[in-house]
């Protein structure tokens, strides 16, 4: 639970990570690409306030105790969702992979979903993980990351012929949350493999079956997504990236982007995510519950977002999409069957 003003908020944290990126874990004849990848990550790092940036050093590896320090105490995120990325052709035990992030959920019972995650090009092999981990762990969700490297090959798309089994492989085990990294590219990953192309025909194909939060909102191909994300209800927006990455260091762009969102998307599906540990989830919170639409001519047709629209995008929306429960008090006007409807575009007919 999160306090400001005398005012309380329910906190689900849609995009978390705990990665081990230091130098001990970059992998032998790869070190150029681990070392840019994390490299890189710090410099989106830079985006935020001053006084909320890291060294390197500890960027590269922070620990459990910083994580229940920035995410719980400081944050007070109430479940927060840590989305699993692999990148084993760099890191030799993975950037920030399942059996990492699941040492986490013993120290914090009850507060933390781990996602699973599957590549087709990896075939059975990753069939069978993805039903091992479900199995002992229950997933309710899974992580892509379509750009990733794979013996030679540098990307994939949620179309292809092999990745069919696997969508219906989630459906049959009622994992409904498919996160999509669709954003910015990080060095050395290829930005075309990041393209929201692929989006709306898997979406379609299973709209009722599987939810699609496509995380960084396509950025910077933020229009195309929000004219696909609002033709598709079950296609959602994730603000990681949009929060840390520019309502500090590009507010103006920020606004444009929130105001596309509102418009085309609506409140009712767009999902809070601090990104950590890229930016620490306290100021990205505050910032969005201070934040107002300016006032100004260029922004006139953008809808407003008021205090019971923040509520839904800081928790009531991610949390109905895991089926976690929400103490009433901390629900708002939202009747319980309401958040995350797909029914929430405004002045489109989809």
């Amino acid at each position: 639970m999160y306090e400001k003003d005398g005012k309380q908020y329910y906190i689900f944290d849609g995009h978390l990570h705990f990665w081990d990126a230091s130098p001990e874990n970059w992998k032998p004849g790869a070190e150029e690409y681990a070392k840019g990848w994390i490299e890189c990550f710090h410099a989106y790092h830079g985006l935020g306030p001053a006084d909320t940036q890291w060294s390197l050093e500890k960027f590269q590896k922070y620990s459990a105790d910083d994580f229940e320090r920035d995410v719980f105490v400081n944050a007070g995120t109430d479940c927060g969702v840590l989305q699993s990325t692999y990148l084993r052709e760099w890191y030799t035990d993975g950037f920030n992979d399942f059996a990492r992030n699941v040492t986490l959920l013993e120290r914090f019972p009850g507060k933390l979903i781990v996602n699973g995650r599957f590549d087709p090009r990896e075939g059975q092999a990753s069939m069978e993980q993805l039903e091992a981990d479900h199995e002992k762990y229950g997933l309710k969700g899974v992580k892509l990351y379509t750009a990733e490297w794979y013996q030679g090959s540098r990307g994939w798309k949620m179309t292809d012929d092999a990745a069919k089994p696997f969508f219906d492989k989630l459906v049959e085990l009622g994992i409904r949350n498919v996160h999509i990294h669709k954003g910015p590219t990080i060095w050395p990953l290829d930005k075309d493999a990041f393209d929201i192309t692929d989006v709306d025909h898997v979406a379609t194909d299973y709209n009722g079956e599987l939810n699609f939060i496509v995380e960084h909102v396509g950025l910077p191909r933020i229009e195309d997504f929000c004219f696909m994300a609002t033709q598709e209800p079950n296609v959602y927006a994730g603000l990681a990236v949009v929060l840390g990455g520019l309502m500090h260091a590009r507010p103006n762009f920020f606004n444009k982007v929130m105001g596309e969102l509102l418009f085309w998307v609506g409140e009712d599906k767009i999902l809070y995510g601090s990104d950590y540990g890229i930016w620490e989830p306290k100021w990205q919170i505050d910032g969005l519950l201070e934040w107002e639409m300016p006032d100004r001519p260029e922004y006139s047709d953008y809808p407003r977002l008021d205090e019971d629209g923040k509520r839904k995008i800081l928790g009531l929306n991610g949390a109905k999409l895991y089926g976690v429960e929400v103490p009433e008090a901390l629900r708002g006007p939202v009747p319980a069957e309401a958040p995350a409807s797909p029914e929430s575009a405004v002045g489109v007919a989809g």
